[in-house]
């Protein structure tokens, strides 16, 4: 009997034992994204894509009728690295997202047709590290 309880009690201390500390350095993303913003199109906001513990990000900003909007990403390995960036207007419908037919591009870009709030959320593709950054520019 001292055995089993041994044995479960291991196997519980091994189950609590903390994970490897994992690091994302999402503000060195962010701010390597905003010179790549495309020409024409000025500096407004950079978002830290940190998803290490989260399944998505989520930010929020309001948006103005007849201004283009350019979001780009920035992650470690390829372009996104599993990153999906989209973007949904008041109602929660999705206007634009950055994984199209299969394929994931490092920038999308959204005419706005109407003014309000819009909810720019990122998700992660296997396999994505979870980490990386962005920047939200427009132009008139």
């Amino acid at each position: 009997m001292k055995k089993l309880v041994f044995a479960v009690f291991c196997l519980f201390s091994l189950g609590m034992s903390p994970i490897p500390d994992q690091t994302c350095d999402s503000e060195s993303f962010a701010t390597a994204c905003i010179p790549k913003l495309a020409n024409g199109f000025n500096f407004l906001k950079s978002y830290k894509v940190d998803g290490i513990a989260k399944d998505k990000v989520e930010y929020s900003y309001v948006f103005t009728k007849g201004t283009q909007y350019l979001i780009n990403l920035c992650a470690n390995g390829t372009a996104t690295d599993g990153i999906v960036v989209s973007i949904f207007d008041k109602e929660r419908n999705k206007v634009a997202t950055s994984k199209v037919n299969g394929q994931f591009i490092s920038a999308i870009a959204y005419p706005c047709n109407a003014t309000g709030i819009y909810y720019i959320q990122y998700t992660f593709d296997d396999p994505s590290a979870h980490c990386g950054g962005s920047a939200l520019g427009f132009k008139r």
